[in-house]
């Protein structure tokens, strides 16, 4: 395909999803636009909505994860728009926790998900660094994690992410690939080479099937086998 026409699909999945979009939605996103967070793009948003239903949908007691116990993870400061995303694609007793240091970007999550009908027991909120507090989290527990964060943590945050998720969980990393540069050998700044160090650990899992897809700046997918 070429750029004419992967432009033309990407409008063509944009607009479809404006046209779907709640009124919830719409003002994370103003809100995110507004405080210039990084967002999801519609078709990576669909995506999670995906990975996590079906993820729930296999849970099984034998793994240890039932449908009653669905739970995600969102690190990352536009706690609202992926929440939905993810609460979207949850069975009505998942849980989607969410993890960053800002409180106002909590603080407006909260009124966003209960605008959007879902209750307090859907979603708590940990206003801390990421590493800080993911030591803390139960393992084999979460269907997805979502990672958008400074760059230069990732290879960090798949170390503390692989053990909390369950079985056919997968870890999503936004923005992973920089935009291609991390294929660009003359690159050799701090936020490079930690793309690189963090593709290098995705790729040594035991057990694990990565996936990397051109969404966003690049979209890495760790699933637990």
């Amino acid at each position: 395909m070429n750029t004419t026409g992967f432009d033309a699909l990407n409008r063509f999945i944009e607009d479809a999803a404006a046209e779907e979009s709640s009124p919830a939605l719409a003002d994370a996103l103003a809100h995110a636009e507004e405080f210039a967070l990084p967002t999801p793009d519609a078709a990576t948003g669909a995506l999670l909505t995906t990975l996590v239903a079906s993820a729930t949908g296999h849970s099984s007691a034998e793994d240890g994860a039932t449908r009653d116990k669905a739970q995600a993870i969102a690190i990352t400061p536009a706690s609202s728009v992926v929440g939905l995303h993810l609460l979207a694609g949850l069975p009505e007793s998942g849980i989607v926790t969410c993890i960053d240091p800002e409180a106002e970007h909590h603080n407006h999550a909260k009124q966003t998900f209960r605008e959007a009908g879902y209750p307090p027991s859907r979603v708590r909120f940990l206003p801390s660094r990421p590493l800080d507090v993911m030591g803390r989290l139960a393992n084999d527990a979460y269907q997805l994690i979502y990672v958008d964060s400074d760059i230069v943590d990732y290879p960090a945050l798949v170390s503390a992410a692989w053990p909390l998720l369950s079985k056919r969980g997968t870890v999503v990393l936004a923005g992973s690939l920089l935009d291609g540069t991390v294929a660009d050998e003359s690159r050799k700044d701090r936020a490079t080479d930690a793309a690189r160090e963090a593709d290098a650990a995705v790729a040594k899992l035991d057990d694990a099937h990565v996936t990397r897809l051109p969404l966003g700046s690049g979209l890495t997918l760790v699933t637990k086998l």
